[in-house]
């Protein structure tokens, strides 16, 4: 099972991001937090690397449902969605398979859960 859900779009990284950002929201998803890879890594390390975004979305409904049926679950919140460039130039979108994350987890009731996160994820990459 892959861990992650992936397209390629035809936007820019900037517009890439903008989508996907609105596209979250449509599925009841805010992002919490933004990690900025390349500055990062420039900073920290002075390497020079791709634009790569992570943001941390999470759809509080969502995440409710899952800290009730799971208490340690939030060590696997929020919900990563990367923005990146790849190697030829064009821009990705990945969201992460909650499905595949929470296996370890063995909560029918969390993997229920994961699957209507999972569905929404899809639905979020599917539009763009």
């Amino acid at each position: 099972m892959a861990y992650h859900l992936t397209k390629t779009v035809p936007d820019s990284f900037d517009a890439a991001v903008t989508r996907v950002t609105e596209a979250l929201k449509t599925e009841g998803f805010g992002v919490l937090t933004e990690i900025d890879v390349q500055t990062t890594l420039k900073h920290k390390l002075d390497v020079d690397f791709r634009r790569y975004l992570i943001l941390g979305a999470c759809n509080p409904r969502m995440a409710l449902r899952a800290l009730e049926t799971e208490p340690y679950i939030g060590t696997m919140l929020p919900c990563n969605v990367v923005v990146q460039e790849t190697q030829a130039g064009r821009v990705e979108v990945s969201a992460v398979d909650p499905l595949a994350s929470m296996q370890a987890v063995q909560n029918p009731g969390l993997a229920e859960i994961a699957g209507e996160v999972r569905d929404k994820l899809q639905r979020v990459i599917d539009g763009l």
